[in-house]
């Protein structure tokens, strides 16, 4: 992995830099500012700077001189942290990567999920500078995906939104994002994800991966080539199946992308349309608790021995006292089928013009299944209020399980207009997002018939009890301006600010029966709540120190909007009584934070020796975040689906400072080596009161969020085929928010291998190649990520998979 800088006029080879800043009103400053692109050529690992202006031929003169290696481009129009990720880097990982993985090799990044592919979003774990995945922003070619909470309510993750194999770039804007990003929860920055322009040329292409656990990937895309007036087009689907390492569980599912594009000198016409439909079984986590001597290493359900499922429960339907908190259920899974589609238009305006206008239409149809023990969980105590003193194994089926769904729905479309225009040394750009996002959340509960079990690939139909509905009617509004000054040749200043407005109205069609939410609870709050934030600023500057070596400078203020979810999570809609939501409203302030940023990049081409280039970025962070969110509920989650009586309250302040320090040596054409090392420290700053006793939190390390990572990644060349080998290091992240539990460090290793096919290619066949790809090289275990505790004493895990390989071959027609 090699990281290069691009002056306006110079896209040369990098130099390494190390350096401290200081900043006013700054303790440290952040990430440096890259960007990721393909060079080219499948097997170029490439960094490609957004808002580059070198050309694509300087490009290809540079990649030629140092040979088909890892390519990192700085992007020296920023003032703040952006690097991209290009489409070669990205399937080099594992063809059909999901792209917010593929990030994980970057500094400052912490991913982990059960699967290979990073496809499996209930267990999902991502951190950026200490803050999570919900704390981010998420973009596909401009479209908000929303905050990527496991229970949808206002998006779809990337890997649902676009093929993998149809991503062009992603891009990570850790700490600050773009002031027009559509997002209304990017407080630590902001993940943009590309689609790929159709193919000047007509063709098709078509990808097979087949490997561990009966996995089967099939991809296929037509492109049309030009035709008519600037017209282009092309179709794709993909087919994907995997069976879940320690449980018999197909995970997988179906989707289709099609766009066109028209290019004429007025401007450029998009339309894009998606179609996503997965069933993914998932893992319990496995619970641990404070002094425990031993606790399993998987929990995976039963199914498909059914007969197995009834001998696990006692006649009355309890579970096993010895398994304790780590009872296996029948089956969970689930279901999500999404159409995501926009038209866009970018018109010339004039030379120095352009207006941008983007409309798009989000509907998602899915439900979360659970088909579990009904003497488990505070179950018994729930049952019992819709169906008093009657036998609850016989009201369910008889077979001693119950499944629980909680089915979602959204409808939301949405508008993007922004203005581009250079006025002399200006750069000024003026926008809006509109959108309007209709969502619900029912719980649901069905029998499991004995005579009939159902299985994680059905829907549950005819319900026994709808525990409650909500339905929650959201608008939002967000405008932009900023400017930037190019004072002289080698020095940009840039300002402006954006302003996030969220009008929500929540209302609950069906309330839960008194006791079947909390105890003592009458009914789920109902009523609106307005936020505005009109002005949240952002200033920068970016110094071309020389050709070389570049400096930035930026600081930025962001909001997160209240989560307009209702029933669940850490939204007002999901407090136990009207008087609390009315308290919350009164009272409560949206999260923000500030982020201060500093970075030095450069590169060096050496004329002798060994080592041919040097590439390297140093970049320092400093982070107050205020006003932090906390659902906090006297029965701990695990423990009990019912819950307590929750109150979500601000309780206090979170400050970060971190660094990241990244660079590649190489040496020559055939070999490589990219190491990231990043730093980040980030603890609270106040206790709060759970409303029994004050929860020591001061000066505690975030949990979740390591402090240390480290990651590398080499590669050689010789003749036909590219290796690559990845490692992976994450140091020890505490599990409690008192940090009195912690998981160890892992290191695990990941191995890619991939050449041409000559013996293949002729007649119709063209560019025939292989890759194969080896995870947890050295088939480590250990604990992969962590479900922080909502007890002091108590947390969750999911487990290190083990070693998986993986063949592809891919061709083209």
């Amino acid at each position: 992995m090699m990281i290069r800088t691009a002056s306006r006029a110079h896209a040369g080879a990098m130099a390494a830099c190390l350096a401290a800043f200081s900043f006013p009103m700054l303790a440290m400053a952040a990430n440096v500012a890259s960007a990721v692109a393909d060079m080219g050529t499948p097997d170029s690992l490439a960094m490609v700077a957004a808002d580059s202006t070198a050309s694509a031929a300087e490009f290809a003169t540079e990649a030629a001189a140092v040979g088909p290696i890892t390519t990192v481009e700085i992007a020296t129009r920023k003032t703040r942290s952006s690097v991209a990720l290009g489409k070669a880097d990205m399937q080099k990982i594992l063809p059909g990567v999901n792209p917010l993985k593929a990030l994980h090799t970057l500094p400052g990044v912490s991913f982990q999920t059960a699967d290979p592919w990073g496809n499996n979003e209930q267990n999902l774990s991502l951190f950026v500078h200490g803050f999570s995945g919900q704390q981010l922003g998420y973009t596909m070619d401009g479209v908000p995906l929303g905050d990527q909470q496991y229970g949808n309510y206002n998006g779809l993750s990337p890997q649902r939104a676009v093929i993998s194999e149809n991503v062009s770039s992603v891009i990570l804007s850790s700490g600050a994002g773009d002031l027009a990003t559509a997002s209304t929860s990017n407080l630590g920055g902001t993940i943009e994800t590309f689609s790929a322009d159709p193919l000047a040329t007509r063709g098709a292409t078509v990808q097979q991966t087949v490997g561990s656990h009966r996995t089967s990937r099939t991809y296929a895309r037509f492109d049309t080539g030009s035709f008519g007036n600037g017209n282009s087009a092309y179709l794709s689907a993909i087919h994907h199946e995997a069976r879940a390492w320690d449980f018999q569980g197909r995970q997988g599912g179906d989707q289709v992308n099609a766009k066109f594009v028209n290019r004429s000198d007025a401007g450029k016409l998009t339309v894009f349309f998606n179609y996503s439909d997965k069933i993914e079984p998932n893992e319990d986590s496995t619970v641990h608790v404070a002094g425990e001597k031993s606790a399993p290493y998987t929990r995976p359900f039963l199914y498909p021995d059914f007969a197995a499922a009834l001998a696990y429960l006692s006649p009355t339907g309890a579970t096993p006292a010895a398994d304790g908190n780590n009872y296996h259920n029948y089956y969970s899974d689930a279901q999500r089928t999404d159409y995501l589609s926009y038209a866009k238009y970018e018109a010339n305006l004039s030379e120095s013009a352009t207006w941008s206008n983007q409309l798009y239409y989000h509907h998602d149809d899915g439900v979360g299944v659970v088909a579990g023990p009904i003497g488990v969980a505070g179950l018994p105590g729930l049952f019992s209020v819709y169906y008093p003193n009657q036998n609850l194994k016989q009201v369910f089926g008889n077979s001693g399980y119950a499944t629980r769904t909680t089915e979602y729905a959204i409808n939301r479309a949405g508008l993007l207009s922004t203005v581009r225009m250079e006025l002399g040394e200006h750069q000024v750009q003026a926008g809006l997002w509109l959108e309007h996002n209709r969502s619900e959340a029912y719980r649901r509960w069905y029998a499991l018939d004995v005579n009939h079990p159902s299985s994680p690939y059905d829907r549950p139909s005819n319900p026994l009890i709808t525990q409650y509905g909500s339905e929650i009617n959201n608008k939002v509004a967000q405008l932009h301006l900023q400017d930037e000054w190019r004072v002289r040749p080698d020095l940009a200043l840039q300002a402006g600010f954006k302003s996030s407005l969220q009008f929500a109205q929540g209302s609950f069609p069906v309330q839960p029966a008194k006791g079947a939410i909390a105890n003592g609870s009458l009914a789920l709050p109902v009523g609106e709540i307005i936020t505005k934030k009109w002005f949240l600023p952002q200033a920068g500057a970016r110094w071309d120190i020389s050709a070389q070596d570049q400096l930035f400078v930026n600081v930025q203020k962001n909001m997160r909007q209240f989560v307009t979810y209702g029933g669940g999570g850490a939204s007002p809609w999901s407090l136990a009584s009207q008087q609390a939501f009315d308290l919350f409203k009164a009272m409560a302030k949206p999260e923000t934070s500030v982020t201060y940023e500093a970075g030095l990049r450069g590169n060096r081409i050496l004329p002798s020796g060994p080592v041919t280039a040097i590439d390297s970025q140093i970049s320092l962070y400093h982070v107050d975040f205020k006003d932090r969110l906390l659902q906090i509920s006297p029965t701990p989650v695990l423990l009990s689906i019912i819950g307590g009586n929750p109150v979500l309250a601000n309780v206090g302040s979170v400050k970060t400072d971190g660094i990241d320090l990244s660079g590649t040596l190489h040496f020559g054409r055939a070999f490589s080596f990219y190491d990231a090392l990043s730093y980040n420290h980030s603890t609270y700053s106040d206790n709060y009161s759970n409303g029994a006793a004050t929860v020591a939190t001061a000066g505690k390390s975030v949990p979740g969020s390591p402090e240390w990572m480290n990651k590398f990644v080499a590669t050689a060349t010789v003749a036909d085929t590219a290796f690559q080998l990845i490692g992976d290091y994450v140091g020890k992240r505490y599990a409690t928010y008192t940090n009195d539990l912690s998981v160890p460090s892992y290191f695990l290793l990941s191995l890619g291998v991939s050449g041409k096919l000559p013996f293949l290619n002729g007649g119709v066949l063209k560019n025939a190649r292989y890759r194969v790809n080896v995870s947890n090289l050295l088939d480590r275990e250990g604990s992969l990520n962590v479900v922080v505790g909502a007890a002091d004493k108590t947390y969750n895990t999911f487990p290190i998979a083990p070693r998986q390989a993986f063949f592809t071959v891919m061709a083209d027609f």
